[in-house]
């Protein structure tokens, strides 16, 4: 089996298993779906990055196939990554005020000319 095949494999068993996850969720009730919203997210986004790389060695390829649930590690692994979105959240919330204040800063001296 090429690199190329084992890939396809990876994203098609990786596939069905985020199916099976999202048939779950879509058994529980509204309030619990939200629980779980960001773990979907980013199950979501393995899922795209795994269909839309070929940069995995085929040791890593292999490795992944060899998983049950290899979303769900990748997942886990990713959960114990020690990484703060706040401060993103933060940095984009700090640049976009002060990116506005300036356009409107713009805008009026502009508009008394």
């Amino acid at each position: 089996m090429t690199v190329e095949n084992m890939n396809e494999a990876l994203y098609e068993k990786m596939k069905a298993e985020q199916n099976g996850f999202r048939k779950f969720l879509l058994s529980l009730p509204p309030e619990e779906i939200l629980n779980h919203a960001y773990e979907y997210t980013i199950r979501e986004d393995i899922l795209s990055i795994v269909e839309n790389s070929d940069s995995l060695s085929e040791k890593e390829v292999k490795g992944l196939l060899s998983s049950r649930c290899p979303i769900t590690d990748v997942y886990r692994r990713f959960n114990k990554y020690d990484y703060n979105v706040m401060d993103n959240i933060r940095d984009c919330i700090r640049e976009e005020g002060e990116f506005l204040c300036d356009r409107t800063r713009d805008t009026k001296g502009r508009d008394s000319r």
